[in-house]
Order: C-alpha cells, then sequence, then structure tokens
C-alpha cells in the first residue's frame, strides 16, 4: 500500500471571528501551475469581479478575497469569497493595491 503525505500552509488571515462570504465561481485562466502540476488560488488572494461595458470593454472590479485555498486545475471551481471582515493585511499572500481597497469597502485592513 502506498500512502502519500502532505502538508498545508495556509496561513489564519482574519483579525475577528465574525466575517461574510458568498460563493464565487473562481477561474483558472492566468493561474500558474506549481511543481506538482497544480493550480492553487491561495487564501487572501483578491477576488475580482469581471464586466463587460456596451462597447465590449472588460474591467475587473475587486470585491473581496478568496476565504480558503481553490484547486483549479481541472477548470474553474466555486469559492467562498469575503465580502465583509477584519483581515490582518501582513499574512495575505499579496499587498493589496489602494485601488483594490478602496472598492473592497466591508473589508477592514489591519
Amino acid at each position: 500500500m502506498y500512502v502519500s503525505k502532505e502538508s498545508v500552509k495556509e496561513k489564519n488571515f482574519l483579525a475577528s471571528a465574525k466575517f461574510q462570504n458568498f460563493t464565487y465561481q473562481v477561474d483558472d485562466t492566468d493561474i500558474t501551475a506549481d511543481e506538482k502540476g497544480r493550480k492553487i488560488v491561495q487564501a487572501g488572494t483578491v477576488y475580482y469581479k469581471t464586466t463587460k461595458s456596451e462597447g465590449g470593454e472588460t474591467t475587473k472590479t475587486a470585491i473581496g478575497l478568496i476565504f480558503a485555498d481553490v484547486d483549479v486545475t481541472h477548470g474553474p471551481q466555486p469559492a467562498a469569497v469575503m465580502v465583509e471582515g477584519y483581515v490582518l493585511e501582513s499574512r495575505l499572500p499579496e499587498t493589496i493595491s489602494a485601488a483594490d481597497k478602496a472598492t473592497m469597502t466591508g473589508i477592514k485592513f489591519r
């Protein structure tokens, strides 16, 4: 019998026990595969809502943070997106721009 053991490296970025999540579809495009060939979107990554204008222009607006790691190796997957709550900014996987913070009005950064 073969058993493989993996460890998970997901940091807790919550600063409060009170938060609000909604389910959104996470796309697999522009996600780079890791050394095992898996495409993982890390918890704490900014989630963007994409809209098209009448002129055909595409705009991306930050609406929240991915709440838990999502594996999109085999295509888009549903995920919990945090839209309200307090987070510890230093524990997020990437720096969030001031423009993105301005559109995520329900999230408070500490």
